[in-house]
């Protein structure tokens, strides 16, 4: 059976770090797949290029979205997460440093599922991951593209363009 994962969109390298080390210190066994910027993981996402490889590359059932990213914007990689019949299911929890309201009200506005900012230490992003692990990992039940991808069978995207 194919295991699921989870897709950290970060492109501060510190952060990736520190977010490895979280899920370590949480005991989470789920793969933590990065993407360092929103090009790369609507690459990721779409299985283009070096992701075509769904064994090497699963599809996530949880997204951890930074906003403030190169190429394309976190927000913008939601917009066309959310476009993608195939992928309305998959579970976005905004992870970034702001506290805008704006952003706020436009992350939940384009589909994200949960909206946290960063804690500024180590041990508060420890303890965030375990109730991200307790509460969308361990207790929230799955649908789909997960269930079908876990069958073998890959998600249909739609026709349309992923934002430049």
């Amino acid at each position: 059976m194919t295991t699921h994962s989870v897709l950290l969109v970060e492109d501060d390298e510190n952060d990736v770090f520190f977010m490895q080390r979280a899920f370590r210190e949480a005991d989470i066994i789920t793969p933590l797949h990065i993407a360092k910027d929103g090009r790369e993981a609507i690459d990721y996402l779409s299985g283009n290029g070096k992701f075509a490889d769904r064994e090497k590359w699963p599809l996530p059932c949880l997204i951890l979205m930074d906003l403030k990213l190169p190429y394309v914007l976190g927000l913008d990689v939601i917009k066309w997460l959310r476009s993608e019949p195939a992928f309305k299911s998959i579970i976005v929890v905004v992870l970034t440093s702001s506290k805008q309201d704006a952003d706020i009200e436009k992350a939940y506005a384009l589909g994200a599922n949960s909206y946290l900012v960063k804690p500024p230490d180590v041990q508060q992003l420890v303890a965030m991951v375990k109730r991200i692990k307790e509460y969308w990992i361990e207790m929230n039940q799955i649908g789909p593209p997960c269930i079908e991808f876990a069958r073998g069978h890959a998600p249909k995207l739609s026709s349309g363009n992923p934002p430049a």
